[in-house]
């Protein structure tokens, strides 16, 4: 069997997207040595040698899409700026390479060259200054893939959190919930598991109210769109928990009672996966770890990744961390090969 090739997006050049590609294809190195998977970095060639020539790694690019090891890294190669980005600062041509970064790593995706994608971080500012008119990465991917129906999951270790709702204003979130947004959602969430091999598994969908709404003291959603909705897939054998309040449910799912949680809204199921995947070395306050993998289900094609921005503030430092982007990486790698990798 070939192992996968994951193609990674350079991101935006301005920030340390270049730096956590490169460094994840160098740590990976044994991997792909091994032959469990391939990894090639979609860019501007000449981004991704100044970021290597500033920080000393001794990566040796070469364009294609050849099984290469460190220090070798093959790269699908997009057009080049003007002028040299700068880092650290939003730009319009910055906010164009991520974009075409993106696109040139989707076309590749749904030819068939490339098993997944994973996407390192863009600037939503450069972006749409970039003439790019989009709120982020999920709205372009679907505008890109023609996809109608997506979802966002993040993961970390165990711990694998769907969204019904994502970037909107808490206010509007009670309105959202519908049976059909929900059941989407869970439609997307036992198709996102299965591709990792899971035959039968156990989702919960954790409350909007507080204590699930208490009968009603503490709202009604909870009792009028979500029991219905649970009851029905439970009919059809799925093995589904709610709602069960939302101060429990992932305490539960990180030991191990659940393969996933439904969250209502974005802090409802970020909160926890960045408490467990990211850490702060109390010493300095500097990040230690980034942990976690965003993941857009419902896509024609597998897109991962890293749970965390551009970080404009530590950009050619060479202290950026890769294990978002290792851990986005080994995802994709899981969904490609349904959970083997």
């Amino acid at each position: 069997m070939m192992p996968p090739v994951i193609a990674v997006t350079m991101g935006d050049p301005a920030g340390i997207g270049p730096e956590i590609a490169l460094k994840a294809a160098r740590d990976l190195a044994p991997r792909m040595a091994a032959g469990a998977l391939r990894v090639v970095i979609v860019g501007a060639m000449a981004e991704l040698a100044r970021t290597d020539a500033a920080l000393g790694l001794g990566a040796r690019l070469r364009p294609g899409l050849a099984a290469v090891v460190w220090p070798e890294v093959a790269v699908i190669e997009t057009a080049p700026a003007r002028a040299p980005i700068a880092f650290g600062e939003v730009s319009a041509a910055a906010g164009h390479l991520a974009y075409e970064a993106v696109a040139t790593a989707v076309r590749h995706a749904l030819a068939g060259d490339v098993a997944a994608i994973a996407t390192a971080p863009l600037n939503k500012e450069a972006l749409n200054r970039g003439g790019h008119r989009y709120a982020g990465h999920t709205d372009m991917l679907a505008d890109l893939t023609g996809a109608k129906d997506s979802c966002m999951m993040l993961a970390h270790g165990a711990l694998r959190v769907t969204h019904v709702t994502t970037h909107v204003a808490l206010a509007r979130v009670p309105s959202l919930l519908t049976p059909e947004r929900l059941d989407r959602t869970l439609r997307l969430t036992f198709e996102a598991l299965a591709r990792l091999g899971m035959a039968t598994p156990r989702v919960a969908v954790a409350a909007l109210n507080p204590h699930a709404g208490e009968g009603g003291l503490f709202g009604t959603e909870d009792d009028s769109v979500t029991v219905p909705v649970l009851r029905d897939w439970r009919a059809r054998g799925f093995d589904v928990h709610g709602p069960v309040p939302g101060d429990t449910v992932f305490v539960r799912a990180a030991a191990g009672q659940f393969d996933a949680v439904v969250a209502m809204y974005h802090d409802q199921g970020h909160i926890p996966v960045k408490l467990l995947g990211f850490r702060i070395d109390p010493a300095s306050g500097a990040m230690a770890e980034l942990g976690g993998v965003n993941v857009t289900l419902g896509l024609p094609i597998i897109r991962t990744s890293v749970d965390h921005g551009t970080a404009f503030d530590i950009v050619g430092k060479g202290i950026a961390n890769p294990s978002s982007m290792i851990e986005a990486i080994e995802f994709a790698a899981r969904l490609a090969t349904g959970g083997a990798a």
